[in-house]
């Protein structure tokens, strides 16, 4: 594989992790043209066996994402891509990665290749999805993240991998012991960036991306761009090549968006059980642990097979609840936040917001787990009297124009939206 030219030295000139973060982004212009988008994955330059997988996996075309960004990547350009959840992002980076990495052989501890990801979800969600292409280019992949025994994946980075999918945190404790060395890296891929830098995850990033090497290839995905992702494009792209998709991060003509306004806390439990008890599956977002675990526990009781899935719970039990959900033994997931990102559902029709989201970024999120891929769905928020005010100025940042009525648990639009029906009242258990 034929070396980039040396990188000039921007560290010095920086920003520090601790600076203020700027308020606006503006998208760079490259000053090299990009490479022309593709109609078939037979016209790019990778290996046989990822364009053979690709047909077993029933992958025929590529989405827009992956068009216009595999021939940059894979021509070893930087880029930074901007796409809603559920637009190819993982195939568009992880395919480049892939191509670019096979043949090629891991010292131990050492990798080649590096995705940076913000949650446990994600980070498995990546390596499931890029798992039969990289067996068919013998490229061995790791899953770096907390949650889970630090001393099997110290033992996997030992044994050697060309790929590592991380989340900073862990990855940071094991560079911090000694147990990975950065120094091979030569692709660096930060997907969802916008949510590591609104954890708190950007130190922990500029401190990992400034030990891979200098003249590698930096790709950076993004469903939203702000001031800490300027920060990142300005410090570790050099030249990208900038690609986006769904401007508007949520509001595309497959979903549909919904505002219903509820009376009170009671009214808003029976709707909110009558739109659980569904013919079929659906999340339910609530801002904290504690009350997902009440309403998961209420549903039950009336019952639903619900499950809920937060922080507080062990990443096993993560697991399992997620397994439940995708099998549709569980029909309806209580989230907090955490599922916001990471977890893709085949044909899940309905996100509901229970709790509005504070922040436009969080509602984008929520919703990007139905209408993936080109599927169509709607995502429904309740809204408390004491909420209506602070409501059409998230759905306005979030670029969404909803569809709003005021609504009680018997009302004839919230079947017809939702498919709300009475639960059966004969409690269930679900083993978590």
């Amino acid at each position: 594989m034929p070396r980039r030219p040396q990188k000039p030295n921007r560290r010095a000139s920086a920003p520090s992790p601790s600076a203020p973060p700027r308020r606006e982004f503006r998208l760079p212009e490259s000053t090299t043209p990009a490479l022309p988008a593709v109609e078939d994955f037979a016209a790019l330059d990778m290996p046989a066996g990822l364009l053979k997988t690709l047909t077993a996996q029933g992958v025929t075309a590529p989405f827009p994402i992956q068009a216009a960004t595999l021939p940059n990547s894979l021509a070893g350009r930087d880029l930074l891509g901007r796409g809603r959840t559920g637009s190819g992002k993982t195939l568009a980076f992880g395919l480049a990665v892939l191509a670019r990495t096979a043949g090629l052989r891991a010292a131990s501890k050492a990798p080649l290749a590096l995705v940076l990801v913000p949650t446990r979800e994600l980070a498995q969600q990546v390596t499931d999805a890029l798992t039969p292409y990289a067996a068919a280019v013998d490229v061995r992949l790791a899953t770096v993240v907390g949650g889970l025994s630090i001393g099997k994946q110290a033992h996997t980075l030992r044994r050697g991998a060309e790929v590592v999918v991380a989340s900073p945190g862990r990855l940071n404790d094991l560079v911090e012991r000694g147990d990975c060395v950065l120094d091979d890296v030569r692709i660096t891929v930060l997907d969802e960036a916008d949510q590591m830098t609104d954890m708190g995850f950007l130190p922990q990033i500029t401190r990992l991306i400034r030990q891979v090497r200098p003249d590698g290839q930096r790709m950076l995905f993004s469903a939203t761009l702000d001031g800490n992702i300027d920060r990142l494009v300005k410090e570790f792209l050099t030249d990208p090549v900038v690609h986006s998709v769904d401007p508007s991060a949520g509001a595309v003509t497959t979903m549909e968006h919904h505002v219903f306004h509820v009376q009170d806390e009671t009214d808003k439990k029976a709707v909110t059980a009558r739109i659980a008890a569904r013919d079929g599956r659906v999340i339910l977002f609530l801002d904290t642990k504690r009350s997902a675990d009440r309403l998961a526990k209420r549903l039950l009781a009336a019952g639903v097979r619900a499950a809920a899935l937060h922080g507080g719970r062990s990443q096993p039990q993560r697991n399992r609840t997620l397994e439940q959900f995708k099998s549709g033994y569980v029909t309806a997931l209580v989230a907090t936040n955490v599922a916001a990102r990471g977890i893709h559902v085949d044909d899940l029709d309905l996100v509901v917001n229970v709790d509005p989201p504070t922040d436009h970024k969080d509602y984008l999120h929520r919703g990007g787990r139905t209408a993936r891929a080109g599927g169509s769905g709607s995502v429904v928020t309740l809204v408390l009297p004491e909420q209506k005010r602070d409501v059409p100025r998230l759905m306005s940042d979030a670029g969404i124009r909803p569809r709003t009525a005021r609504i009680a648990s018997g009302d004839a639009v919230l079947a017809t939206v939702t498919g709300a029906r009475e639960p059966s009242g004969v409690p269930v258990t679900i083993e978590v």
